[in-house]
């Protein structure tokens, strides 16, 4: 098997690059800097390329922060202290996280808990309640909720399910 060759674009190769995937899907600008870096790109040259798709609306890390927290929210179930760590890491400002982040109503989020609770305790096995909410509390924190909001829909999960027995 022949090594494998790092391949490198020129700032017009990965400006038309880029473009082809903003357009396929959002890109965040953190995406597109990791990608010019990876090609081999010219620093100075990353900040020209990345300008260029800015101002022509390819990339817009408010749209992308927007998309992505419905997506993660509607699919994944994710909280916010999950959804703010994955934007972090995607190179999105912490002034565009907050925006997005803030009309999420925490009754909509502890609703989006509870369903998600209700669905995982019917696949875990446990022998004691105690076992149970120490179970669903681990998840819901995997899911980057606050502690206050898992308490509440955990106790809730814990009175609705009718396996409970010893509730």
């Amino acid at each position: 098997m022949l090594p494998k060759v790092k391949r490198t674009k020129t700032p017009e190769q990965a400006l038309a690059a880029l473009m082809r995937m903003a357009a396929r899907a959002e890109r965040s600008s953190g995406d597109a800097l990791r990608l010019m870096r990876n090609w081999g790109v010219e620093q100075s040259e990353q900040r020209k390329v990345l300008q260029k798709l800015i101002d022509s609306k390819f990339i817009d890390d408010s749209r992308y922060a927007q998309a992505f927290v419905r997506d993660k929210m509607r699919f994944s179930g994710w909280g916010a202290y999950k959804l703010r760590a994955a934007l972090r890491a995607k190179g999105i400002s912490a002034e565009i996280i907050e925006e997005v982040l803030e009309p999420i109503s925490r009754e909509v989020s502890a609703e989006r808990l509870a369903t998600q609770l209700r669905r995982k305790s019917r696949s875990i096995k446990y022998s004691s309640v105690y076992e149970l909410k120490n179970k669903l509390t681990r998840y819901a924190a995997s899911l980057g909720y606050d502690f206050e909001t898992i308490a509440d829909a955990v106790a809730q999960t814990v009175k609705e399910d009718d396996s409970c027995y010893d509730c």
